[in-house]
């Protein structure tokens, strides 16, 4: 296990590029599986998740050739299907929740598909039924064996059909979406997930071939088409790790310009910091945040305490919701912090109060956070990562703290973010990787 040693409080300037975007990777190198031809994709964050999935693939028999840390080509002309039943997928594929999405392009192509059960983050119930109920709506069958934890999805024929969804779940919408690219007929996903990575999926679905409308909204529409051709693909930059730097930014006042962050593609993101009193100015493709003495969070009109809360897009999403909740710890005021989807993801908040922070855990949901406006400031502490977005932000506690920081099990932060360690180093910190 490897441990990060932070030695603050540390002033940051100057330029940042953030990775390319974890959860769209997951989701586009999963579609590669749709077409025997070749498909390149760039801007691949090289992060632990990410390389998982390709080693998961490449076992499973698809070609892959490493152009740079970055870009990948894919061609999945022979997949071996009795690789799926073997003891190495199981403990491969268990160990990566996103891996679930190769089950829609299998169903889609050869008409089964087997998964164990997934792993990932511990941030509470991540159910997989709306996964399961849009492949049975386009006549797939599903079977579970509690034993082994093992799930199958079968059918000889899948056709197009009408769904609503139970929730506008993400992962859920892209392996729906891409078992009905391929099935006969035309297939309607109501109450889809139309976050900016499901939009990418689709735009890249499109130009191998599929037939989908709908783009952008929470109804999708999709023509199911016999073949997929090959294509090239550039993910987007990660949403969460520019929300990540703003806030860092703001925490540690200092002066820092995001390169290439997109922000067409960031939804409420901004507005969410400007209502934490954060300044930042969009310059073109680019994110400034000047360094600021001090921040402080908005009211509502009649004088009430600010909610942040995460909602499904086009709200705020809940990966930045941990980040918002460090960051308010030095701001001036107060504000709830409503975690609505994940019951265990503020469950690190001791860890800040260990620091000095003033929060009150509310319920497993919410989190009231009382600002110290930099008057006092947060202090060294030994902690463990429990999980990607919770272990960003106590890296974000500990580059603001005063003195000595230890971050243990940074392998949860490793996964989601490409060597946070040396590109924050690059610009002021002072992180050493042990």
């Amino acid at each position: 296990m490897s441990s990060f040693e932070i030695t603050g409080p540390c002033r940051m300037s100057g330029e940042i590029i953030p990775q390319g975007a974890k959860n769209e990777a997951l989701q586009v190198i999963c579609a590669t599986l749709l077409t025997s031809e070749k498909v390149v994709i760039d801007n691949i964050p090289d992060i632990l998740d990410v390389n998982h999935l390709i080693r998961l693939l490449e076992e499973m028999g698809v070609e892959i050739d490493r152009f740079s840390p970055n870009k990948y080509a894919f061609r999945a002309g022979n997949i071996d299907l009795e690789y799926l039943q073997t003891k190495e997928f199981r403990k491969r594929a268990s160990s990566l929740r996103g891996s679930i999405m190769i089950m829609g392009p299998l169903l889609a192509r050869y008409g089964k598909a087997y998964f164990p059960k997934p792993g990932g983050d511990k941030i509470g119930r991540r159910r997989l039924d709306t996964h399961f109920f849009g492949f049975e709506k386009l006549g797939a069958r599903f079977e579970f064996k509690p034993d082994e934890i093992f799930y199958t999805v079968h059918a000889e024929e899948l056709k197009g059909a009408h769904m609503l969804l139970d929730e506008a779940s993400v992962t859920g919408t892209a392996n729906v979406l891409m078992a009905a690219v391929l099935t006969p007929g035309t297939t309607t996903i109501y109450n889809a997930a139309c976050e900016p990575y499901i939009q990418q999926l689709c735009k890249m679905l499109t130009r191998m071939g599929a037939d989908i409308s709908g783009i952008g909204s929470n109804l999708l529409i999709i023509n199911g088409v016999e073949v997929l051709k090959g294509c090239e693909h550039r993910i987007l930059p990660d949403m969460i790790e520019v929300g990540s730097f703003i806030g860092m930014a703001a925490m540690t006042q200092s002066e820092i310009t995001i390169k290439n962050a997109a922000p067409a593609e960031l939804g409420l993101i901004p507005l969410a910091f400007s209502r934490m009193g954060i300044n930042l100015e969009i310059r073109g493709e680019d994110i400034y945040i000047p360094a600021q003495a001090q921040y402080e969070i908005e009211t509502f009109i009649d004088g009430s305490i600010m909610t942040i809360a995460d909602a499904p897009w086009p709200g705020l999403t809940p990966d930045l919701l941990s980040v918002f909740l460090v960051v308010a710890t030095q701001a001036k005021g107060s504000v709830l912090i409503h975690q609505k989807m994940f019951e265990s993801r503020l469950f690190f908040v001791d860890k800040l109060i260990d620091m000095g922070a003033s929060i009150i855990l509310c319920d497993p949901h919410r989190a009231t956070v009382i600002g110290h406006n930099h008057g006092n400031s947060l202090r060294g502490s030994v902690m463990t990562s429990p999980d990607i977005r919770a272990g960003v932000a106590l890296l974000i506690a500990a580059l603001s703290a005063k003195g000595k920081s230890v971050i243990h099990n940074i392998e949860q932060i490793d996964r989601g973010y490409q060597n946070i360690d040396e590109r924050l180093n690059q610009i002021g910190a002072s992180i050493r990787r042990v």
